[in-house]
């Protein structure tokens, strides 16, 4: 099992029990793309619902989270399951950003 990053912003701790891939992959699946399933891809039914309930309660941070991503410079180090590389967690969360920005 692959140890958990700890991210020093706000609300980072939970941010860190979903992973930022999947936090931009599970977003991008319910605001721009239905057809998007990467986020549930090689993962268990307790993990998906576990990391459900994190995403649920941490609405308040996903804007700033997600301009976050756009900083990270080793999206690519850990494979996540999703199989997406850091040029597509970044580019995904650059359209939610702007999708945001205009609502």
């Amino acid at each position: 099992m692959a140890k958990r990053h700890d991210f020093n912003f706000e609300g980072g701790e939970i941010l860190s029990k979903i992973a930022a891939w999947w936090l931009v992959s599970y977003k991008y699946y319910l605001e721009i793309d239905a057809e998007h399933f990467n986020w549930s891809k090689n993962l268990t039914d307790n993990s998906i619902n576990s990391r459900k309930s994190n995403y649920e309660r941490s609405t308040q941070y996903h804007e700033k989270w997600l301009k976050e991503v756009l900083k990270m410079n080793q999206l690519d180090k850990h494979k996540n399951s999703g199989n997406l590389s850091g040029n597509e967690i970044k580019s995904m969360a650059r359209e939610l950003i702007k999708k945001l920005e205009n609502q």
